[in-house]
């Protein structure tokens, strides 16, 4: 197949690319909200413009119209790694620094092919392409440090199915960068950026159109709030799906509430099955589609902060040290804690202990 033939192929992988990346995003800023979902647009965004200005006879050295699409296109990396944050950590949240970040990486990359820069163009291209595969592999870590609590199927699927195709991508876009090869060559790397590219494209547009039309499938693309009540998921007071085992069910909420699994040290959802005779992946659907938990841990943070919200609002116990309180309920450390305990009430410990003790106060002087 001659050259003029590749190129032909190597462009129509990457324009399909490219149009499918767009409608992920039109249809992602149509039916969502959330940070998860606003990451994931702009990440397609980028990936789009990545295929336009990686393409075969796109203009080197850049002129100034191709610089808004290459600030698309190293956002990227960063955006990437927030994705990453925003879909695997429920617990994520956007911050000031994160914008900063992107502003910096992408300023850094503009600055280094400016047009009046004449012979010094290029020069950081070797250090950028190391602190995007950095970027890159912290997303992949963020998977795997927080995969083995995730309750939500479709997610547990998601963090295998992405993020090895974009670490493979982005591993071969390194290769490529540090190691260029004749022009005979650079079609066959062109090539394969390109298949690759639409593939992950295409895996993404699948997932989410199955999201649509499936509802188990909702947690492929899911929020970043840790709320119950999603398609499949049982939110208090709701009929739980017929799936759940009300047997299994009882068994769990006995240890839970009566021998109080949850205070023990180094708890989880592998020890927890093995207590309860059942395999893994049925206890993480009990929990996810039975009582509305996204996470492992925060499902037995919620009967933790229960306990903890008990001790602060009990009188014989105000001389308790608050600290004392959370070791005995689970927790392990105090910043964990107050986190969890902001989240569900809005307040600090001490706060909340102040609180509920003044109302307490008040309702036995008015009797």
């Amino acid at each position: 197949m001659g050259s003029n033939a590749l190129v032909a192929i190597d462009l129509g992988c990457r324009g399909a690319a490219a149009g499918v990346s767009l409608l992920i995003a039109g249809l992602l800023l149509r039916d969502r909200s959330d940070a998860a979902a606003r990451l994931s647009a702009a990440l397609v965004v980028a990936v789009a413009a990545s295929a336009v200005t990686s393409a075969p006879g796109f203009p080197r050295p850049w002129p100034y119209w191709g610089l808004p699409l290459l600030a698309m296109s190293c956002s990227g990396a960063v955006l990437f790694w927030l994705w990453a944050r925003a879909t695997f950590d429920d617990d994520f949240e956007l911050r000031p620094w994160h914008g900063a970040l992107l502003v910096a990486i992408v300023g850094v990359q503009l600055f280094d092919v400016w047009p009046t820069r004449g012979m010094h163009r290029g020069e950081l291209d070797r250090p950028l392409s190391f602190v995007y595969l950095g970027l890159t592999l912290l997303a992949a870590a963020q998977a795997i440090a927080t995969w083995q609590p995730d309750l939500v199927a479709g997610r547990r699927r998601l963090r295998a199915a992405v993020l090895v195709g974009a670490v493979a991508y982005s591993a071969a876009g390194l290769v490529q960068s540090l190691w260029p090869v004749e022009t005979s060559g650079f079609f066959a790397w062109s090539l394969g950026n390109a298949l690759l590219l639409w593939a992950l494209m295409s895996l993404g547009a699948w997932s989410l159109f199955q999201a649509a039309t499936t509802p188990q499938a909702s947690a492929v693309l899911p929020t970043t709030d840790n709320i119950p009540g999603e398609l499949g998921v049982a939110a208090p007071g709701e009929d739980r799906p017929t799936a759940v085992d009300p047997d299994l069910l009882r068994r769990l909420q006995r240890l839970m509430t009566v021998e109080r699994v949850y205070r023990r040290e180094g708890v989880t959802i592998g020890s927890l099955s093995a207590e309860l005779g059942v395999q893994e992946h049925r206890l993480r659907q009990l929990i996810n589609e039975g009582l509305g938990h996204r996470n492992f841990n925060a499902f037995l943070n919620s009967y933790r902060i229960d306990e903890v919200k008990s001790a602060l609002a009990d009188p014989a116990q105000q001389q308790v040290s608050v600290l004392t309180i959370a070791m005995d309920a689970g927790f392990q450390s105090l910043g964990p804690f107050n986190r969890a305990f902001k989240a569900n009430t809005g307040v600090t410990p001490t706060e909340y202990r102040r609180r509920t003790l003044q109302t307490a106060g008040r309702g036995i002087a008015a009797g």
